[in-house]
């Protein structure tokens, strides 16, 4: 498998991996057979692990994570694992530093990403401040942690930065929402020269109709998008409207180098999508979102994190490459 396609990805051979099954399907992502690799109540306190956020880290891996409580209270707790697989997250929730005094208290956090940035750690998450809205905050060795400045105004979910700046400026994407349970939601693209004003806002994709039911309600950003000589791969949920109530997926689009919120293909059918018991049955049934991915510069492997059910969290395996074939040949 070419890795040439792959820009600014660093090795990673201890990547978590499992080769794809023999006699299946003929995928292009695939299931971990041990899933879910962290499963609802692997702290102290926690009703459920989920969509969460993962990087490579010293000699292993660390993350933060979603812990919703046995008193339902949504948090982001700080966790390691040698191996991606094998996870130690802390009992209690992650206690920021203010890089301001006057930086409001946060009703809850969750769903969070974190991406390397230049020399340190970004984590980036929905916060309660009069509604959802993006919250930012930074740590150098997953020990401190220091929050900065809302990004966003209410309402707003699914921020996702960018690992690199575009030009002179770090770059994120957003949803904009509202304050329940959004039965709508498009991605939009945003600029800032210094974490704290943003603008320079940018339309990058809407839902589809039929052609693609799958992403025909609403659509956010999923793990930092991946670059590549074809452009920045951008793993992204979709969410269809059943007769049951939303179900959600999650597929694959290229976005251009140099202005990223014109995309250059988006597939119509999705990689992933609620098919498990532990994907279907949960405390909300029907959900694959993933949040993190990891990929190896040397093999081109792909490991995508992801929440099931939004009950426990999941693991999915493929190849960059032919990740984005499928987005190129599957193009709506």
């Amino acid at each position: 498998m070419s890795t040439s396609i792959l820009l600014n990805s660093r090795s990673l051979p201890g990547i978590p991996w499992e080769d794809k099954p023999a006699g299946g399907r003929d995928e292009v992502m695939w299931r971990f057979s041990g899933n879910p690799v962290i499963a609802r109540d692997s702290t102290a306190k926690s009703n459920s692990i989920f969509n969460s956020a993962v990087v490579p880290f010293k000699d292993g891996y660390a993350g933060v994570f979603r812990c919703d409580d046995t008193s339902r209270r949504m948090n982001i707790h700080c966790g390691k694992s040698p191996d991606g697989i094998n996870w130690k997250i802390a009992d209690e929730p992650i206690a920021f530093i203010k890089s301001s005094l006057d930086i409001p208290d946060s009703e809850y956090k969750y769903d969070p990403r974190v991406v390397f940035v230049e020399d340190r750690y970004y984590i980036i998450w929905c916060n309660g401040y009069h509604g959802p809205s993006i919250g930012m905050g930074y740590t150098f060795d997953f020990e401190t942690f220091y929050q900065l400045e809302n990004a966003l105004m209410p309402y707003n979910r699914n921020g996702v930065l960018f690992p690199r700046k575009i030009g002179s400026n770090f770059a994120l994407l957003s949803r904009p929402s509202d304050s329940g349970h959004t039965p709508f939601g498009d991605i939009f693209y945003s600029e800032s020269p210094d974490m704290m004003y943003w603008g320079r806002h940018r339309h990058v994709m809407a839902p589809l109709g039929t052609e693609s039911a799958w992403q025909s309600t609403k659509i956010g950003a999923g793990p930092a998008p991946i670059e590549t000589t074809e452009g920045w791969l951008l793993l992204y949920h979709g969410v269809l409207n059943s007769c049951n109530g939303f179900v959600y997926s999650f597929g694959a689009a290229l976005l251009d180098l140099d202005e990223p919120w014109k995309v250059i293909a988006r597939s119509r059918p999705y990689l992933i999508s609620p098919q498990k018991d532990y994907e279907c049955v949960g405390d909300v049934p029907n959900v694959t979102f993933p949040c993190a991915a990891l990929v190896d510069g040397d093999t081109g492997r792909l490991a995508v994190y992801y929440g099931c059910a939004d009950t426990v969290t999941g693991l999915a395996f493929g190849h960059v490459a032919e990740i984005i074939d499928f987005v190129k040949k599957n193009a709506v």
